[in-house]
């Protein structure tokens, strides 16, 4: 039986972004500019995967806006605040699956 050494990586352990905080992250590789119409930012962001749990379940952009009531976005805050809900539902739906049930039992 064996033991790794310790690593000389002094960096702080990364933390897993989902959800919104994730979309923030992504879209500051993007240039939207506001006032934007779903549309726009289709064709902008429509691509981005946005990870919406820890266990890696991800949502795209344009899958979010086709369920979001908005069609127009005055900042970037209020496409955050549109998109949420398609994120938090799309979390919800997943998390009630039998797989992630049964991987939830699993101690690793």
């Amino acid at each position: 039986m064996g033991v790794q050494p310790p690593t000389d990586d002094t960096e702080e352990p990364t933390a897993i972004e989902f959800g919104i905080a994730a979309l923030d992250a992504k879209l500051g590789e993007e240039t939207i500019d506001y006032p934007a119409t779903a549309r726009e930012v289709r064709e902008q962001a429509g691509h981005i995967e946005v990870p919406i749990d820890p266990a890696g379940h991800s949502i795209s952009v344009d899958e979010a806006l086709e369920t979001a009531t908005a069609t127009h976005f005055d900042s970037e805050q209020e496409l955050f605040n549109a998109l949420h809900p398609a994120f938090e539902r799309e979390r919800q739906s997943t998390s009630n699956s039998l797989l992630t049930q049964l991987r939830a039992l699993v101690p690793f």
